[in-house]
Formats: structure tokens, sequence, C-alpha cells
């Protein structure tokens, strides 16, 4: 028997799994992740409880099995960063997560002193605080970290890093491409660091780790863990791992990933994409794990959303009560929520727009609210497709879903609607820790091919129903909903237009 431990460390908790190589799932564990947030708009994890979290997954995915896994992939939540001495391995700052806004003012002045093109044509993002340079940027403006990292002392990565760093003992020190390609430090062309951004936010090239593909092996995890060594063959950022784990590696394909947030990829195949504006060039992987190019579009407030209901307001006990919920009113009563809790992303950029429920009544319920919640992660998603389309000319026949919200059976249909395309669910939506099992499993031979990885793999479709004038009226109704929550970051051009439409009232 050949199977692959695979670990999806994620934003709120870890999952592991335990993959056959007939696609079936021996073993499953899973160990919620502690939120921090110190100040409004940042966000934080202890970087040690993200380690025993992953390790406590993998033993309990591992219980009761005789058999040693063939190999390693792990998965991870993107951009977010740890910084860690380089002898003892113990982190010296908290982790600074990917929702975290601390550095919008910083962004800002790289807008204004006209930065935006150079990074958008060398690393195929935007000056936003989501991506990890400023991040780490903010870290080393310690002068005492400083110092350390300029001496040689200090290791910094994304949470793969992190993870392979202490695993191997401080052996080995690395990034794939895809992870790297989130940092805003990671020249898409060649496919390495680029110096010029690095002297702009003033990170030692020694601090960071180097790249390496995505499947391939790096190094054996300590026995201690497990009682063994065992092989890290796969290293993927969590959506790229999902849009692999889905099949998509040829040009063309498409997938959602429904978490915390939302993220929209298509496959770009070897050549690198000159997406126009609002949309994401990133790295993504080929069939054999190979560095390839992807478009995306992010939506950083999804299943959070969702959450904020329960934990926030208290008006659900669990997620899943808000399908029967959704289903009970015929519509949202005229209510949209825009759940711009850390800003918004794709197409707008703008970190400073702030969560806004609009078109609330006497008469608006709890289960209005939850409808609203649920076909915002929609209405956003449509936003993404709809930004990809205009950027690259894109003909999307169906969209690939996965994540926790994609079980949610009327939200993946409304997806249809507003979408316009069909949606496809897979039979096991756990697709980002498959995508990573996967890329060990084709290094270590476990599989030869994706074809052969997915075989047997069942889609439920979701047919559009909705007809084009309800879906251009719909979307036009989110569209007004995204503008009152963007009048926060932009009151200047908010009351100039308020100023406009009252004077001509007069006249």
């Amino acid at each position: 028997m050949s199977c692959i431990l695979a670990l999806d460390q994620g934003t709120t908790g870890s999952t592991a799994l335990l993959v056959h190589e007939d696609g079936t799932v021996l073993g499953r564990g899973y160990r919620e992740l502690t939120q921090h947030f110190p100040q409004p708009g940042w966000v934080e994890h202890d970087p040690e409880e993200i380690l025993q979290g992953s390790v406590d997954a993998m033993r309990q995915a591992l219980r009761g099995m005789r058999e040693r896994p063939a190999g390693l992939g792990i998965t991870n939540q993107r951009e977010t960063v740890v910084l860690w001495d380089r002898r003892t391995l113990t982190p010296v700052a908290p982790a600074i997560v990917w929702q975290d806004r601390r550095t919008s003012a910083r962004c800002r002045e790289l807008r204004d002193a006209g930065l935006e093109p150079f990074l958008r044509e060398r690393t195929g993002l935007v000056a936003d605080p989501y991506f990890s340079a400023t991040k780490l940027e903010w870290l080393l403006g310690d002068p005492d970290l400083r110092g350390r990292a300029e001496r040689g002392e200090l290791a910094a990565g994304t949470v793969e890093s992190w993870l392979v760093a202490r695993f191997t003992g401080g052996q080995v020190h690395v990034s794939d491409h895809t992870n790297a390609s989130r940092t805003l430090l990671y020249d898409l062309g060649s496919r390495d660091w680029t110096p010029e951004l690095l002297a702009t936010f003033g990170i030692p090239r020694e601090l960071l780790p180097s790249i390496v593909p995505s499947a391939g092996a790096i190094g054996d995890m300590d026995a201690a863990y497990f009682g063994y060594p065992l092989t890290i063959a796969g290293l993927a950022g969590d959506q790229q791992s999902a849009l692999f784990g889905q099949g998509c590696c040829e040009p063309g394909f498409a997938k959602n990933t429904y978490g915390t947030g939302a993220f929209l990829l298509v496959h770009q195949g070897d050549r690198l994409p000159r997406p126009g504006a609002g949309v994401l060039a990133t790295a993504a992987c080929g069939p054999r794990g190979e560095p390839a190019y992807a478009l995306e579009g992010s939506v950083f407030v999804a299943g959070a959303a969702v959450q904020w209901l329960r934990d926030g307001l208290g008006l659900i006990e669990r997620a899943e009560e808000t399908d029967a919920l959704a289903r009970s009113v015929p519509n949202t009563g005229g209510v949209h929520f825009v759940p711009a809790f850390v800003g918004l992303g794709t197409p707008h950029w703008e970190p400073e727009a702030r969560g806004t429920i609009t078109g609330l009544t006497r008469g608006t319920s709890r289960a209005h609210l939850a409808r609203a919640a649920l076909e915002a992660i929609a209405f956003s998603s449509a936003e993404l497709l709809e930004a990809m389309a205009g950027a690259g000319g894109l003909n999307v026949p169906a969209l690939r879903v996965d994540g926790g919200a994609a079980a949610n059976d009327w939200m993946m249909q409304f997806q249809a609607d507003i979408l316009g395309v069909p949606v496809e669910r897979p039979d096991m939506i756990e697709t980002t820790a498959l995508g990573a099992a996967g890329l060990a499993g084709i290094a270590l031979g476990v599989w030869r091919n994706p074809a052969e990885f997915l075989a047997g793999r069942r889609f439920a479709r979701f047919e559009p129903a909705m007809g084009a004038g309800e879906r251009r009226d719909r979307l036009d109704g989110w569209r007004r909903a995204v503008g009152a929550a963007l009048a926060w970051a932009r009151p200047d051009l908010e009351s100039g237009r308020a100023k406009v439409e009252h004077s001509e009232s007069r006249i």
C-alpha cells in the first residue's frame, strides 16, 4: 500500500489527510488555530501554535496506521509572514497574517510614489497590505530585529518555510514558487527574488529562503515527530494547491475556493500573463508540479462573514444553519451585506473600505441577513470572474468549486445563477489538501500524472437558471452596496458627488 500524508495549514486551523494511492482518504485530523486581533485591522497568529496544531492534526490522521506514508505534502495559508531565530528556531515575533492591514499607509506611499506599475510588471501583484513584503518590512522596523537580520541571525518566510524549517531541525530553508509569488518580492519572469524590490523594502537577501519547485523531495521530517523520517516532497500555497487538486493544470481551467476568503484562479499554462487593472498574475503548477502561471482574483472575507454572523452577532449557532435560513425567505428583502472587514480585494484593491449593510428595514430578519451573507460570497466571486474576463478575454465554460462553503447547495446554485455559467463541485471538497498530496505523490512516484491521481472523482453540476435581465439587476444592486463600502475609504469623492447631486436637485 502506498499513501501520502497531506497537511493543509490554513488561516483558522490545520487539516491533515492520509490519502491512499487509489484516492481514498484513510485518515483525517484537524486542529483549530487561535486568531489574535491586538488592534483594529491587525491579525496575528502564534507560530508555535501553528506548528503544534499541524503536528497534532497529522498525528490524528495517522492514528492506528501501521503503514508508513511515502511522503508529506504541505499546503498553507499564503502571504502570512513568520520571522524566527536561525539557530534556536524560535519565533521572534507573532506571525502577521495575510488579512492584516497595519501596512495600509505604507502601501499608499508606494502607490503615491508611482511604484505600482513596476510592482505589477515584475510581480503581477499590487501595492496592498495583503502581500508579505510590507509585513516583513514592518517587522524589521524594530532596530534589534533589523540588526539581527543583517547579521544573518534570523530567517523569514511564509508558513510553509516556517514549518519545513522546524520539521527538518533547521536544515532546510525553502519556499516554493507559488508561495514566493505572493510576497511582492518575486519576479514572475526570472522566477527569483527581485533585487530592486529587496532594496525598496530593505530586506536582506540572506533572510529569505531558497526557491524550489512545488513537487520534489526537499528534505526529511525529523523522526522525532512520528517515530520515523518522512520525506517532504510537495509544497504549494493553498490556492494553487486547490487549483492542482481540482485537476486544473492546463490553460483555461478555473476553480474557486470558498474558505475564510474566496480565491478564483484560472490556469494560464507556461506563458506569463499580463492582466489588466485589478486582476493579479501569480505562479501556479503545471501537470508535474513544474512552475506555471495563473490569473487570480481575491475576496478577503467569504466564509468569515458567516463566522461573524455566528460569533460576532450570535444570529446562528452553526454555519450550516445559513442554508435553511436562506431558503426560508424568497429574497433578502433588499438587504446587501458587503463584508469588507479588512478592505476590498479584486478588482477594487482598497484596504480602507469597511464592511457595510444596506437596505435594512424593520422587516429585516436574521434569515434576510444570513441570505445576504451567502449572496455576498457569490456576488464577490462574480466580480472576480467578470474582472478576469474583461482583463484577459477569458471564456470560462464552467467553474470548479471547493472549500467549506461549497457544500452549501443553495449557495452553489445561486453562484451558478449570478455567474451565468455552470458550477461543478467534486465529491470531495477538501481539494486544497488533495493538491498537496498529489504534488508529493507525483514527485515520489505514487502517481504518474494528475489524471491518475484524480481518477474516479465525480462532480455535482449546478446549471444557471436565472434570466439575464434579473442577473444584471441583481449585480447592479450589489455594485451600489460596494460603492457604499468604498465611501469609507474615499470620503472626498463621495462628498463631492453628494454636493453635485444636491446642486442639481436645487436647479
